[in-house]
């Protein structure tokens, strides 16, 4: 019987030229969301000469830019004719209820990309190039953008938490790092008699008071201005919400402010934590996995924990158990922590 002659797949070095063109990739996004170009192709211009009219651009440029994006599947092509994809439709037409165009202003923001572009240094040093702390140093404007933008990427993540952490009954919950408030907000929307402190800089909260309002939940969301690791919490509190805040952080720093958190909890309270938390092997799932790449080019010692690290970090802080959920809306877990 012969033997099929099945050749080895041969080098190839597309997927290095692929890579080191990256950048492309996500400020053509940026140019599309900025040009409103899904927004105007949903509206029913399809080809470039109508789609550029529509958006105040180039023919030339729609074109290009457009088939581009049919090539990284935002857009669909036939013939000469545009359409949005579903998920484009969703999230990137202006018009949608699940719009989160704005996302793009914060996650390309300068102030967090720049370290990327000498990654080297960074990598060698162990800890980012920006001033300071990174992106946590003392009162950093960025989280003023970042409390402005990214309410549509995070609102499906504090829907799921305010529905797993619900009550009827009285409810004190503090927010720490809250930033646009959302996560303590929908608690407050989901449990009516629960009572909101939110703890982050008087410019961030500036956001989540106005969101509070907005949302209909002011009269039980309270501010608390300053510092995590300084500030007095008060209390006793039946939930305390931690949601992206210990991967900024080195292992005994976030033992340090979970051994705070449950001196101000209730015999029967938990810290909630919401993370981007990687399998034991680090690689998995990628966007949690992943994480930690942002935490090496915009922190000084920040990472992304698995289970593992934050169980034993809760059970050095004084903790009974830890139990994690994984979100079904969104690329991060929950963990649970009893005091």
């Amino acid at each position: 019987m012969a033997t099929a002659n099945i050749s080895a797949p041969q080098p190839n070095p597309a997927f290095i030229f692929e890579t080191l063109n990256a950048y492309q990739r996500s400020a053509a996004l940026k140019a599309a969301i900025d040009l409103d170009l899904f927004t105007v192709i949903a509206a029913g211009n399809r080809t470039a000469e109508t789609i550029a009219q529509a958006a105040a651009a180039s023919a030339r440029g729609v074109r290009i830019l457009c088939d581009y994006l049919v090539i990284c599947n935002f857009l669909l092509k036939q013939g000469n004719e545009y359409t949005v994809t579903p998920d484009a439709a969703l999230f990137l037409d202006r018009n949608s209820q699940a719009y989160m165009g704005s996302v793009a202003g914060f996650l390309l923001d300068e102030r967090v990309t720049a370290p990327f572009r000498g990654l080297a240094d960074v990598v060698r040093t162990g800890r980012t190039t920006l001033p300071g702390e990174g992106t946590v140093s003392h009162d950093n404007p960025v989280w003023v953008e970042f409390a402005r933008q990214m309410v549509p990427l995070i609102f499906p993540a504090a829907a799921e938490i305010a529905a797993m952490l619900a009550s009827d009954g009285e409810m004190r919950v503090l927010d720490i790092a809250a930033g646009h408030g959302m996560f303590g907000i929908l608690m407050a929307q989901r449990s009516p008699k629960a009572q909101i402190t939110a703890l982050d800089w008087p410019n961030v909260l500036a956001v989540a008071s106005e969101n509070a309002k907005r949302f209909g939940v002011a009269e039980r969301h309270s501010l608390l201005p300053g510092d995590a690791f300084e500030t007095e919490f008060g209390g006793p509190y039946d939930v305390v919400l931690v949601t992206n805040f210990f991967h900024h952080f080195d292992q005994p720093t976030c033992e340090k402010l979970m051994r705070k958190i449950r001196a101000s909890l209730t015999p029967q309270g938990c810290c909630a934590t919401l993370d981007f938390v990687p399998n034991d092997d680090r690689v998995s799932p990628p966007i949690a996995a992943g994480f930690a790449m942002t935490m090496l080019g915009t922190t000084a010692a920040g990472d992304a924990y698995t289970f593992a690290e934050f169980e034993t970090m809760f059970r050095n802080a004084g903790y009974a158990s830890s139990k994690q959920h994984i979100l079904q809306k969104a690329p991060q877990t929950v963990i649970v922590s009893q005091a």
